[in-house]
């Protein structure tokens, strides 16, 4: 189990989120405001729906915070959705009974958790299984992923993302990302040659009434060797990093470094050479490359960890598309709330936040410690380890 643990609570249109995390050290710099920067950006990016013009998505922090540094103790936050103020949800989503029938949704949509839903729940109303699995719960992530940030930066890893590719329009990424352009960018990317196609790639999903998937690519940098471990399957951090980007609504594959177009090559080809020490130019130990994407038989193997996010199309779409009836089996068309048309832009900066946390686990589990104090000692002891053993 990781040192990092963390869960949230809530639907979509309930009264609001609620996460706890627990793990983190002692003396951590911390406040709602270092959280709220990365909420704002998760709302951000061009082909977003009309839930984010009603959102102002804020975390407060009840417990593990004083002063603006934690204390050690479990953190507890909260985050209101407002749409349950402002329109009809009170009756829909009460928590308590209410005095007459509410309508059932019945009409299930293909792609969503739907079917899979209400056969394995019981349910012969979709509304208690879309609810949870909306990708509302995101902003919750979002906001644990920040809490991960905080610790991790403590020992100079940072996490940025940018859109590899919107529909059928793919950017050439550059040696060096600008990343406060990225985070200018209406569709994040940093191949601003491509900005515009892929804003009007998304103008023309939402005229037909239809939407864009994409890739979204996550890097940490300064990330030192040794998180992970080759010993077991579990501990394994590629695995852990996969399962985490897959969790994300929509995603349906994961690259890590040159996984996907190394498939193909010889063997040869795809290594990353290991520097001699006449070579090395930031730090004891460098690659000619970085194919492997950081990690090597599941630990960090002290390059950038770079890894992707395939999503496809999201599912819930304008077009009423053939489907059946919860109740009767008959065929029927699917019903239509409210959506996105590409999400690919926010993706990333969700898909920042569960790298975040990856890696905070992780560093707990190599350098832990109950006063960040501490785990900087743990850290740089280790850190004076790493190199050719005969020097040391």
């Amino acid at each position: 189990m990781s040192a990092f643990r963390w869960l949230t609570a809530g639907e979509s249109h309930g009264p609001g989120l609620t996460m706890i995390v627990e793990g983190m050290p002692a003396g951590v710099m911390l406040d709602e405001d270092m959280i709220e920067a990365d909420l704002a950006r998760r709302q951000g990016g061009y082909g977003r729906g009309g839930r984010q013009a009603i959102e102002h998505d804020h975390a407060f922090i009840h417990s593990g915070v004083r002063h603006g540094k934690t204390i050690g103790s479990p953190i507890g936050m909260t985050m209101v959705n407002r749409d349950f103020q402002n329109a009809n949800w009170g009756v829909r989503m009460s928590v308590g009974p209410v005095d007459h029938e509410v309508e059932r949704v019945t009409l299930l949509r293909p792609g969503h958790a739907d079917l899979a839903g209400t056969q394995k729940y019981g349910f012969d109303d979709v509304r208690p299984i879309l609810e949870r699995s909306s990708a509302r719960e995101t902003a919750a992530r979002v906001a644990v992923g920040a809490i991960a940030r905080a610790l991790i930066r403590e020992i100079g890893i940072g996490v940025h993302s940018h859109t590899v590719q919107l529909g059928e329009i793919r950017a050439n990424v550059p040696a060096h990302i600008d990343w406060a352009a990225v985070d200018a960018s209406p569709v994040r990317v940093a191949d601003r040659s491509v900005e515009q196609p892929m804003i009007d790639e998304v103008d023309r999903a939402r005229e037909a009434l239809d939407t864009v998937g994409g890739v979204f690519e996550v890097r940490a940098s300064g990330v030192p060797f040794g998180l992970g471990s080759h010993v077991h399957w579990d501990r394994k951090l590629d695995g852990r990093i996969a399962q985490a980007i897959m969790s994300i609504n929509a995603v349906k594959a994961v690259d890590i470094g040159d996984g996907i177009a190394d498939a193909a090559k010889r063997g040869s080809q795809v290594q990353d050479v290991i520097l001699p020490a006449s070579a090395w130019e930031r730090r004891r130990w460098e690659h000619m490359t970085n194919r492997a994407g950081g990690l090597e038989a599941g630990m960090t193997n002290g390059e950038e960890i770079v890894v992707r996010g395939f999503l496809k199309p999201i599912s819930t779409i304008p077009q009423r598309m053939p489907t059946a009836d919860l109740l009767t089996g008959e065929e029927v068309t699917s019903f239509y709330e409210r959506s996105d048309t590409a999400v690919v832009p926010a993706a990333g900066v969700i898909g920042e936040a569960m790298v975040a946390i990856v890696l905070a686990g992780a560093m707990l589990e190599k350098f832990g410690g109950d006063h960040i104090a501490e785990i900087r000692r743990n850290f740089d002891a280790f850190i004076a380890t790493v190199g050719p053993r005969e020097a040391r």
